[in-house]
């Protein structure tokens, strides 16, 4: 659903305008000629406020080492020391939002313009980069900063990072094309009619052994090892029907290689079906890969805290090393990871979005308790003391859980079909072998009829179009801002029933919206160089709202010089400028205001205003999503079920299921993160999507069948879930479902059309009409007809939602 404001500026939200404009601004306009067709939302990271300390502390260790390194090379050639220019270090970063080549040419391009900048290597495969700089010139966060602003976040590099298993297959791929066409080679001259009393025919047909066996390793083995895994552990793979034939068609070569029989030998077209299985899980692999590189390979642990020392420095520490007592400095926009008492300055604001749903900001008096999770909205360091250790954070439960791997989800579907097919196939040919070798004791041509059963029994709807379908369906939901992460989630989405929905930043936007735009296209040019440097670089939810409509409407301006003076529950001042949620005072400071959480929609507006006098009066108010109603109501004429389960207030929550048109009764508020866990267990039967967008969801994601996310800036959840989706609405649940029905219903044309020419070929093939020869032409062929059906029943059904989509 589009709405007033996106039809008049033509795009879906103030952060994609805001890019677009810094793109042509920077001369970096040549992306959209390189960028894919699919361009995702904008993240609204690209207005936060970034904590980038450890990347300059990470240079001055990379600078360190690169003198050290430097003067040592230089100490060994000559006695002289080695000049400071000689150093040269060099990082490698992970790095987030990369989802096509036009994103890897932006960031490098953002890297040359930067003084000192030497190399780049961005790898959009693997979602890092490495990067070297002069010493002394280039600046590590500032690059970071830049990035942010382009929608792309750094983060640590996951040196010990398991390597994709995509490029393990095309390595698999590559070696299996090489060794098929010199399979083809040596076989060749067979098919021009070279006779077998040919001196180099012995040989040509052991050469084609040797290359059908090599592919056979290479690329058969990647199926049966799997497939022996999952019969290890009491599963039928979908592997395993692959594996058989695969088996089959090479041993009867090699027996027809061992006796003599030219005409059982046909290890090219077995080195063919291998490449051909082989790009087939490729595709699948790549799906899902794609949209995982999108995010930071490492799971999100809060920042290092700075400890206070008993002479009063501070020293970083990890958090899992933080203990009851400690002195803990909290900067602004930081995470407290463990439990404290709030120690100074006299009063600070807090978030507990993340760790309870309540969207308001909170404000803490010294003294009081600050629980874990809590984000530091002051503008200034707050000092804390640690009441507890890491071990027993609310924090450390829910991050932790992240890091374990979910439990193989089996799919009921592919079992009952690869057990039906094996039991049919082996039940054919067991029979075809008895009936042929009693019937005519001829246990050459009993053996060539097994031998082409197997072979012509195709499995490519399992090894084929079931993939091609998953990667059809991921490109087309990628077009719609929604990203798979997990494989899993095709298997089990069609048993979603219940949706449950976390309220603040879900069916919510993460900060208020600004009500009255036309208040802030009236401002002078001063008074829109105080507001920006007012709200710049400031993590309270108001500020955030402001300065995001305050870039999408123009270029930042320069900020005023001094510094921002912050007073808690009353806004911020520079010079005669102050922003407050209240009228001003006559002396400039806005009114004082409860120290309980603010309402942005009932404490009024928020008054810009210099030397005491109101400038500008901007109302905001937390907004639900703009298509959320509507999103709701076509997913309950689906059959879905939706409930909202928040810490918020209950009688917010209420409030917002009637206005989201759902009954009062499916709003369940106050909710801890353990209550939403317990109560999808008792009112859930595996059969609930949960989707959510804060620590306070971690539990319930957990305890749900299927998982989604709204938020990848945070990586909080992204990590965890089984898809994500991108913009201001909830429209990508709905395409989400559309989708997977589009590919569900291909996938039963596609096993009636398997069936349909097993049924055909097997019973010729033990009829005796084909023999092994045709059954491996056969073989490749159904492959390719398969791929061909699979993806016309595919894009046909898309372009036609697609288009109705379009007119709704």
């Amino acid at each position: 659903m589009v709405d007033e404001g996106q039809r008049e500026s033509g795009f879906c939200c103030a952060g994609c305008s805001y890019v677009y404009r810094l793109v042509h601004d920077s001369g970096l306009d040549a992306y959209y000629r390189i960028k894919d067709q699919v361009t995702a939302p904008v993240d609204p990271s690209v207005f936060q406020p970034q904590d980038y300390d450890w990347l300059a502390e990470l240079q001055r260790d990379a600078e360190a080492q690169a003198r050290e390194q430097g003067g040592s090379d230089a100490a060994a050639a000559a006695p002289l020391p080695a000049p400071a220019s000689a150093a040269t270090p060099s990082a490698t970063l992970g790095i987030q939002g990369i989802s096509c080549a036009g994103c890897v040419w932006l960031i490098e391009k953002c890297f040359e313009q930067l003084p000192g900048a030497r190399r780049i290597n961005v790898n959009a495969q693997l979602g890092h980069m490495e990067l070297s700089w002069q010493a002394g010139e280039f600046s590590l966060p500032e690059f970071a900063r830049r990035l942010q602003s382009f929608n792309y976040l750094v983060g640590p590099h996951d040196a010990e990072g398991a390597e994709p298993e995509s490029r393990a297959l095309v390595r698999r791929i590559g070696l299996c094309t090489a060794f098929v066409m010199n399979t083809m080679l040596f076989t060749l001259p067979s098919y021009f009619g070279m006779e077998q009393s040919f001196a180099y025919a012995r040989l040509f047909g052991t050469l084609a052994l040797a290359f059908g066996t090599l592919s056979m390793l290479a690329g058969g083995g990647y199926f049966i090892q799997r497939a022996w895994a999952g019969l290890r552990h009491g599963l039928l793979h979908i592997d395993l029907p692959i594996s058989l034939g695969i088996l089959g068609a090479y041993l009867g070569s090699l027996y027809g290689w061992a006796v003599g029989e030219e005409r059982y030998v046909y290890f090219d077209f077995v080195s063919t079906f291998i490449v051909l299985m082989l790009v087939g899980r490729w595709a699948q692999v790549c799906a899902v890969e794609r949209n995982r590189r999108r995010l930071l390979a490492l799971q999100p642990r809060p920042q290092h805290i700075a400890v206070f020392q008993p002479d009063g420095s501070t020293r970083p520490l990890a958090p899992e090393k933080l203990q009851p007592g400690q002195s803990l400095e909290l900067r602004s926009g930081q995470v407290l990871p463990v439990e404290a008492r709030l120690e100074a300055p006299a009063r600070a604001e807090f978030s507990l979005a993340s760790i309870n749903g309540e969207a308001a900001p909170r404000a803490y008096a010294a003294g009081q308790l600050i629980p874990a999770g809590a984000l530091n909205l002051s503008r200034s360091p707050a000092r804390l003391r640690a009441t507890q250790a890491w071990a027993q954070s609310l924090l450390a439960e829910l991050t932790a859980r992240q890091n374990e791997s979910a439990a193989p989800q089996r799919n009921p579907l592919l079992e009952r079909i690869v057990q039906g097919y094996l039991i049919g196939i082996l039940a054919v040919a067991a029979l075809a072998a008895l009936g042929w070798g009693l019937g005519t004791g001829d246990l050459l041509k009993t053996g060539a009829i097994v031998t082409a059963i197997l072979v012509v029994s195709c499995p490519c709807a399992i090894g084929l179009a079931f993939p091609l379908a998953e990667e059809i369906a991921s490109v087309a939901l990628r077009r719609r801002g929604v990203y798979v992460r997990s494989s899993r989630l095709w298997s089990i989405l069609h048993k979603v029933r219940k949706l449950i929905f976390d309220k603040t930043g879900t069916l919510t936007l993460e900060t208020p919206t600004l009500q009255n735009p036309e208040a802030l296209a009236a401002l002078s040019p001063e008074s829109r160089q105080a507001l920006y440097s007012l709200v710049r670089d400031n993590p309270h939810p108001v500020s955030q709202s402001l300065l995001e409509a305050l870039l999408a409407g123009g270029p930042p301006p320069e900020p005023l010089a001094g510094e921002v003076v912050e007073e808690i529950g009353q806004g911020v001042r520079l010079g005669p400028w102050s922003l407050g949620r209240s009228e001003p005072q006559g002396d400039g400071r806005a009114a004082p205001t409860s120290a309980q959480p603010a309402d942005h929609k009932k404490k009024g507006a928020t008054v810009l205003a210099c030397d005491g006098q109101p400038v500008a009066r901007f109302e905001l108010a937390d907004t639900i999503r703009s298509d959320a109603r509507a999103e709701l109501r076509h997913l309950r004429a689906l059959g879905y079920e939706a409930h909202i389960l928040s810490g918020d207030a209950r009688t917010k929550v209420e409030k917002i299921a009637a206005e989201l048109g759902l009954p009062r009764e499916q709003g369940h508020g106050q909710m801890s993160p353990q209550d939403k866990a317990d109560w999808l267990r008792q009112h859930t039967r595996a059969d609930a999507l949960m989707l959510g967008d804060g620590l306070n969801d971690s539990l319930a994601f957990d305890a749900a069948l299927a998982r989604g996310t709204p938020v990848i800036h945070r990586g909080v959840l992204a990590q965890k879930s089984d898809f994500y989706y991108l913009g201001r609405g909830i429209g990508g649940i709905r395409a989400l479902f559309e989708i997977n029905a589009i590919r569900r219903r291909a996938e039963r044309v596609i096993l009636v059309f398997s069936v349909t020419y097993n049924l055909l070929a097997v019973g010729f093939a033990a009829a005796g009409f084909i023999n092994p020869l045709i059954a491996a032409i056969l073989m490749p062929v159904n492959s390719l007809l398969t791929l061909a059906l699979v993806s016309l029943a595919m894009k046909g059904a898309l372009a036609s939602a697609s288009h109705a989509h379009t007119r709704a």
